[in-house]
């Protein structure tokens, strides 16, 4: 499927910066993902996976919307969670529309009821999706819960929002929802080219994909405590060399990475070359060392430095 189509005049376009905001493992990345018709945002069972902006960019006859994927706000407990939980309320503030996405399948949660009541106040248009319906039976069906919870968070301005039930798993009414978000956009030119599918760079993508598959390999082992850094990408006819560190912690945490034998980490690093090697469409050769960095998380010049920006 074609990530974007040929825009349309000038004169009739319309263009929007989306923010995609929600509590953590709602689903954006999927969501975002699924909208494109191209992966562009980690996806993973793992609740904090996205840790930059994601700018996803969707163009077409109407046309542009740019995609912002959000950290999952969560709670914060060290200078990492605070970027990215001020990363997710910067986005929606700068935002032509905000998409706030919820669990139909799920009661809310504090953080759903405080993006509520966050977003009650917004003059930006506001829509609602209820996200995961392919997976709603009479014992899982929270709609009507997460409607009740909006109508007494926002008062007044509940009224405001656009309501739409979607599954970005199946792609349940997402060409609707495609629809509401071109209507609810300005009319203006476009805000990147009709070419371009995401805006994010390079290193930080290929290092967002590792530690997709990190974490993928290592579950409930290590979720947070490590990150990702692509030191050196070299092109050639022959491919792509691609050199990155994984920092740790403790010394107890590096065993864990590497696994016996170093079974894990060559796990990581050939899941994560077939990826790249499908996005990019060249041969890939990874090379990944382990290194403890003790509190990385509470560092920030080397938070910024790993793209973790406020």
């Amino acid at each position: 499927m074609p990530a974007s189509q040929p825009a349309t005049t000038a004169a009739a376009q319309r263009a929007a910066m989306v923010a995609i905001v929600g509590r953590a493992n709602v689903g954006k990345s999927t969501l975002i993902n699924a909208l494109l018709g191209e992966k562009v945002s980690n996806v993973s069972q793992v609740p904090q996976t996205t840790r930059n902006y994601i700018r996803g960019v969707w163009t077409e006859t109407r046309g542009q919307l740019v995609l912002l994927d959000t950290p999952g706000v969560h709670r914060a407990s060290h200078d990492l969670g605070r970027l990215m939980n001020k990363a997710a309320r910067t986005a929606a503030a700068g935002a032509d529309i905000v998409l706030l996405l919820l669990d139909a399948s799920e009661r809310p949660q504090i953080y759903d009821q405080g993006w509520m009541q966050r977003l009650g106040a917004v003059e930006q248009p506001l829509v609602i999706a209820l996200n995961k319906i392919d997976a709603l039976n009479p014992r899982c069906d929270q709609r009507a819960t997460h409607r009740h919870l909006w109508q007494r968070s926002a008062g007044a301005a509940a009224a405001k929002a656009h309501w739409i039930e979607i599954s970005a798993k199946t792609g349940q009414q997402l060409s609707e929802l495609r629809n509401l978000l071109f209507d609810l956009a300005p009319c203006g030119p476009l805000l990147f080219p009709a070419g371009m599918l995401s805006d994010f760079p390079r290193k930080l993508l290929i290092a967002d994909i590792v530690r997709e598959k990190l974490w993928q390999v290592l579950k409930d082992e290590l979720p947070h405590a490590c990150a990702i850094q692509i030191i050196d990408l070299t092109e050639s006819a022959s491919g792509w060399a691609i050199r990155g560190t994984i920092l740790v912690n403790k010394p107890s945490q590096k065993g864990i990475v590497i696994g016996r034998r170093g079974r894990q980490l060559t796990q990581v690093i050939r899941a994560a070359e077939r990826e790249l090697m499908e996005i990019y469409d060249q041969r890939i050769s990874l090379r990944l060392q382990v290194r403890v960095q003790a509190h990385w998380a509470k560092n920030t010049r080397l938070l910024r430095q790993l793209g973790y920006t406020p």
